[in-house]
C-alpha cells in the first residue's frame, strides 16, 4: 500500500537533518541534500493543493450549517406563533420540519468541525515543512562551502564520517563551520518542538473557546427570552 501524502510529509518533517548532512559530508557531495529538497518541494506543493481543497470544503460546510441553523431558528419562532394562535396542525408540521433542519444543522456542524481540524493540521504541517526546507537550503550552502574548504585543505574524505569527526580535525576555520552547521540544525529541531506544542495548544484553545462562546450565546438567548416572557406577563 502506497504511503499517503500525510505519511510522506510526516516522514520529511521528522527526518534527521544531522544524518542527512553527515551523509552528504561522507560522500563529499550535496546530492543527498538536493534529493531531500526536491522531495520536500514536491510534497509541499501537493500539501498546499490538498489544503486548499479541504479549506474550501470547510467554508462550504460552515455556510450550510449557518443556513440550516438560521432556518431552524426562524421555524422555532414561527411554531411559537402558530401554537399561540391554536394552529395545531400547522404547528405540528412545522415542528417536524424543525426537527429535520436541526438534525441537518447538527450534522453539518460536526462535519464542519472535523474538516476544520484536518485543515488546521494541514496548515500546521505546511509551516513545519517550509521551516525544514528553509533550514536544509541554508545548510546546503554551508556544507558546499565546507566541502570546498576541506578539499582545499587536502583533508581526505575517507576520514570524514560526520560533523563530530570533522570538528576534531583541528583546523579552526573548518571546526567553526562544522559547529555552525550543527548549531543551526539544533535550533531548527528546537523550533519544530516549540511549533508543535504551540499550534496544538492553539487549536485546542480555539475549539474549547468556540464551544464556550456557543454555550454562552444559548444562555443569553434563553435569559432574554425569559425576560421577555416576564415582561409580557406583567402587562
Amino acid at each position: 500500500m502506497a504511503p499517503s501524502l500525510f505519511e510522506k510529509v510526516n516522514t520529511l518533517i521528522s527526518a534527521n537533518l544531522h544524518a542527512i548532512v553527515d551523509n552528504a559530508l561522507a560522500n563529499n557531495s550535496v546530492q543527498v541534500m538536493d534529493e531531500y529538497i526536491r522531495q520536500v518541494e514536491r510534497n509541499l506543493e501537493a500539501l498546499e493543493d490538498q489544503a486548499a481543497t479541504v479549506g474550501g470544503t470547510v467554508k462550504t460546510l460552515k455556510r450550510k450549517y449557518e443556513e440550516f441553523a438560521a432556518q431552524a431558528e426562524k421555524l422555532d419562532r414561527d411554531i411559537d406563533t402558530l401554537v399561540l394562535k391554536n394552529k395545531n396542525d400547522l404547528a405540528a408540521a412545522a415542528q417536524a420540519e424543525l426537527n429535520t433542519k436541526q438534525q441537518l444543522s447538527q450534522e453539518y456542524y460536526e462535519q464542519w468541525q472535523e474538516q476544520d481540524r484536518q485543515y488546521q493540521a494541514m496548515l500546521d504541517m505546511r509551516l513545519k515543512l517550509e521551516a525544514r526546507l528553509t533550514t536544509i537550503k541554508q545548510e546546503r550552502e554551508h556544507l558546499r562551502s565546507l566541502i570546498e574548504l576541506t578539499e582545499a585543505k587536502k583533508v581526505t574524505t575517507k576520514t570524514i564520517k560526520s560533523l563530530d569527526s570533522l570538528a576534531n580535525v583541528g583546523d579552526e576555520q573548518i571546526t567553526s563551520l562544522a559547529d555552525t552547521i550543527r548549531s543551526n540544525l539544533d535550533k531548527e529541531d528546537a523550533r519544530l518542538d516549540i511549533a508543535t506544542k504551540n499550534i496544538s495548544e492553539q487549536i485546542e484553545e480555539t475549539v474549547r473557546g468556540g464551544e464556550i462562546e456557543r454555550q454562552l450565546e444559548e444562555r443569553r438567548k434563553r435569559l432574554l427570552g425569559a425576560s421577555g416572557s416576564g415582561e409580557a406577563s406583567s402587562q
